[in-house]
């Protein structure tokens, strides 16, 4: 099936808002020649406090628009909604698909306390894939986790400095930091938005963790492997379009230079707003 794609066919990237950003930037960095379409579901943000059904009926509904947009593969780039839906997703369709998850593997790794802490939404805590992660890799290591209600809401608003934002960030970090953490893991894809305040709550001795570059090079190595790279000769730089429910379900479907935007005003000014800080 995946000899009749195009090669030159968009790579569709879902995320429940603006937070996938943070992958697309690490996407269209490592994969300079492809072509994206983002697709942020920010209507129905956040998926946290959501149920699995839910989010799952919302992936869905996006991976056929983006499908039917002629998407070679597509990045499900929100923690939660990878912890939710990402095994009926590959059960249901044969195109690649990459999800994402805590980076506790190489937190465990570059801790030399012992001592990891993870910020993350409560959908993604509570799932079965986090718990999977710590059975496998929480080993010989102490999980502090934090779960960060309200953050992702303020990020989606584009109140990265705002007082409330920093003062969620106070209280989330605190816990971390009284259990002798000195890495923390960013197990969502909007929180790097604010990650120099993370930094600066925790101190320069603090590592922070996010899987951005990871899946960049996973999803080029899977292109690789299905014959769907496109070849370096069809275009010099990335295009992507910007496909957003915060306005209305039928957007736009048109693929332009960075960015198509589709959605309200507020929405492209938060979207642009954040992209110039990545």
């Amino acid at each position: 099936m995946c000899s009749a794609i195009a090669v030159n066919a968009p790579v569709g990237v879902m995320d429940s808002g603006v937070g996938g950003l943070t992958v697309l930037k690490h996407l269209t960095r490592q994969l300079a020649h492809e072509h994206f379409i983002y697709y942020a579901d920010s209507a129905y943000a956040p998926y946290g406090n959501q149920s699995a059904i839910k989010i799952q009926q919302r992936c869905f509904a996006i991976a056929d628009l983006l499908i039917e947009q002629g998407a070679k593969a597509l990045v499900v780039a929100c923690n939660t909604a990878t912890a939710a839906a990402i095994s009926p997703l590959r059960d249901h369709y044969a195109l690649p698909i990459i999800g994402m998850e805590p980076a506790v593997k190489p937190a465990a790794a570059a801790s030399k306390t012992g001592i990891i802490g993870v910020l993350a939404t409560t959908g993604t805590l509570q799932s079965a894939q986090f718990a999977a992660l710590l059975e496998h890799y929480g080993h010989g290591v102490q999980v502090v986790t934090q779960a960060c209600v309200g953050l992702v809401e303020c990020i989606e608003q584009g109140q990265l400095d705002h007082a409330h934002t920093l003062s969620l960030l106070k209280t989330y970090c605190q816990p971390l930091i009284d259990a002798g953490a000195d890495t923390i893991v960013l197990g969502c894809t909007h929180y790097p938005f604010v990650r120099a305040h993370i930094q600066h709550i925790v101190g320069p001795q603090v590592t922070l963790i996010d899987t951005g570059a990871a899946v960049a090079k996973r999803l080029q190595q899977i292109l690789a492997e299905k014959n769907l790279l496109n070849p370096a000769s069809d275009q010099v730089s990335n295009q992507a379009g910007y496909l957003s429910t915060a306005d209305a379900q039928h957007a736009s479907t048109s693929v332009k230079p960075l960015f198509l935007t589709s959605g309200s005003q507020q929405t492209q000014r938060v979207m642009q707003q954040l992209w110039q800080i990545l």
